[in-house]
C-alpha cells in the first residue's frame, strides 16, 4: 500500500476519567467522514499522564482494549495511544497498536520520567516494537522517548516513527526540534501527537502535534491549544525513491547498546 492516511487527534483530557475521554474520543472519531487508515491519539489518553497508576490503571482485556477494539472493527481502521496497564504486578505506560482485526500490538515505555517520578511507580520497558501494518513499518514511542535517539535509531528500516505525548507548554521548543531531528536522522515519516489543556497538576499543554517527513519538512501540524484533528496522506514511493538517491542511512556506524 503506497499511501497511508493518518488522523492525529490533539484533545483536552478528563483527568482520571476513562469512561469520559472513550465518550469524547468516540465523538471525535466520528467527526471523521472520510475513510482514514490509521489514527493516533496522545500518551495516557484515558487518564491524563498521572503518577497514581494504582487508582487508573486497567488490563489488557479491560474496557478501554475492548473500546479500541471495537473503533478499530468499526472504522476498519488502526487505532493508537498509550493507557496505564497493570500486568504481573507491574505497571506500565503501554502504547497499544490495535488493527481492524482486533490484533494488538504494543510497546512499552522504555525512558520513565524521573522529573515527575515516573521510574518510581511505573516498569520500563525492554523492547522496541516495529508493527507491520499494510506494508509499512511503524515503530511506535512514547513522549520522553523523544529525547533519547539511540533508542529510536533507524536500523530496522521502518517507514514511520511515532510518539504520543503529554509534553508540557514550557519545554514545547524542544518538542518541536526534537521531532524534526528525529525525522531527518532517521529518514523516515515522523508523527507527534500531543495533548491540549491544563491537568490536575495544574501543567499546562499546548499541543504542536505535527508530521514530518523523512527530510524535515513538516507535512501538517495541530493548532497551538486547541482541539483539532488533522488528516495527512504519506506516500512510501516518495520515501523509498528519496532514501535511494541519498542512501544516508547506509553510512551510519554500526553498534549495539
Amino acid at each position: 500500500m503506497q499511501n497511508l492516511k493518518i488522523a492525529l487527534i490533539q484533545a483536552n483530557l478528563v483527568w482520571h476519567n476513562a469512561a469520559q475521554n472513550r465518550t469524547n474520543f468516540s465523538k471525535k472519531i466520528n467527526e471523521i467522514k472520510e475513510e482514514v487508515d490509521l489514527i493516533v491519539l496522545p500518551e495516557m489518553f484515558t487518564t491524563g499522564f498521572s503518577m497514581q497508576p494504582q487508582t487508573i490503571a486497567e488490563t489488557m482485556d479491560g474496557e478501554t482494549v475492548k473500546w479500541l477494539q471495537k473503533i478499530a472493527s468499526e472504522k476498519q481502521s488502526a487505532i493508537t495511544g498509550s493507557i496505564v496497564i497493570f500486568e504481573n504486578n507491574n505497571y506500565y505506560n503501554r502504547f497499544l497498536f490495535v488493527q481492524p482485526s482486533g490484533e494488538i500490538n504494543y510497546y512499552d515505555k522504555r525512558h520513565l520520567f524521573t522529573l515527575a517520578g515516573e521510574d518510581k511507580v511505573y516498569t520500563s520497558g525492554k523492547e522496541k516494537l516495529i508493527v507491520n501494518y499494510k506494508g509499512w513499518k511503524i515503530c511506535p514511542l512514547i513522549c520522553y522517548d523523544l529525547r533519547f535517539p539511540v533508542w529510536a535509531r533507524n536500523v530496522e528500516d521502518y517507514d514511520i516513527l511515532m510518539y504520543v505525548a503529554n509534553w508540557p507548554k514550557p519545554r514545547i521548543e524542544a518538542w518541536d526540534a526534537l521531532l524534526k531531528a528525529r525525522a531527518i536522522e532517521n529518514m523516515s515519516y515522523t508523527i507527534g501527537v500531543n495533548r491540549v489543556g491544563v491537568d490536575a497538576n495544574n501543567l499546562e499543554y499546548n499541543g504542536h502535534s505535527a508530521v514530518y517527513d523523512y527530510l524535515g519538512k513538516k507535512l501538517t501540524h495541530c493548532k497551538p491549544n486547541e482541539e483539532e484533528i488533522a488528516i495527512v496522506i504519506l506516500n512510501k514511493n516518495k520515501l523509498h525513491k528519496v532514501r535511494e538517491k541519498l542512501n544516508f542511512l547506509a553510512d551510519k556506524d554500526n553498534f549495539k547498546f
